[in-house]
């Protein structure tokens, strides 16, 4: 990674990860409650005038829960399409749920990346699912990443969502690669930013000015540190070049 231009002010961007449920209001819950008051109201003799309004609102409830905007889901560590799929009863299951998201999740739909957005159809999700993927979220164990590469790099792209940083698994683990052959201690001693006394160090071989001024909150302080070094390096890179993904090279 070059020097130049690597001490620019970092972006902040946060970004808040949670389960959206855009546009319905109360109308999913509206139908089936008029529709029991009409159910009474036949019983009881109820005015006509009375039931005309009902079923006027009703008409307006079904209507606006048709022209309902799309709910998303943000992906969080452990999901699976079936999960989500069985979660939001989503029809059609998980293949439905992949093909309507098959831009985002790419070619294999055994790996959902956290942090991104599925939509899931109308909104029309229960308040009841909501709650139990927030425990189940909850619930997960904080250190549920793999110490290794892999490992690594979600736990980064977690770090990396909660803050508005862009990148993506492949974009992370290409650079990666060319840049230390995924060594946490990599460093190089021979380049112009070694001559100038800041080796580039880590996994994408970040020199200690660029890490200072790129570090994540929440990541170690310490530039070998394999999350903290990816999260400060995307953090560099969107500021530069828009995301990590757009890395092709020496940066």
């Amino acid at each position: 990674m070059p020097a130049k231009g690597k001490h620019r002010r970092p972006k902040q961007n946060p970004i808040t990860r949670k389960l959206a449920l855009a546009g319905t209001g109360g109308a999913a819950l509206t139908l089936p409650l008029i529709s029991a008051t009409t159910a009474g109201a036949a019983g009881t003799s109820t005015p006509a005038a009375t039931v005309t309004t009902v079923t006027a609102a009703t008409v307006v409830n079904a209507v606006t829960a048709v022209n309902a905007p799309p709910a998303t889901y943000s992906v969080v560590v452990g999901d699976t399409l079936s999960e989500i799929a069985a979660d939001h009863s989503v029809s059609g299951g998980w293949k439905q749920l992949y093909e309507a998201n098959r831009a985002v999740v790419g070619d294999n739909p055994s790996v959902i990346r956290p942090g991104i957005k599925l939509t899931i159809g109308a909104a029309t999700a229960k308040a009841a699912t909501a709650t139990k993927t927030a425990v189940k979220t909850a619930a997960r164990p904080a250190s549920s990443y793999p110490n290794n590469l892999d490992g690594w790099i979600r736990e980064s792209l977690d770090v990396m969502a909660k803050h508005g940083i862009p990148g993506s698994y492949n974009g992370i683990h290409r650079n990666v690669m060319r840049e230390s052959s995924g060594n946490p201690k990599a460093i190089n001693l021979w380049d112009i930013n070694a001559q100038n006394g800041i080796p580039s160090k880590g996994l994408l071989q970040v020199i200690d000015p660029t890490f200072k001024a790129y570090h994540v909150p929440g990541t170690s302080l310490d530039s070998y540190d394999p999350v903290a070094n990816i999260t400060a390096a995307c953090n560099y890179a969107a500021a530069r070049y828009g995301s990590i993904d757009n890395v092709n090279g020496a940066y």
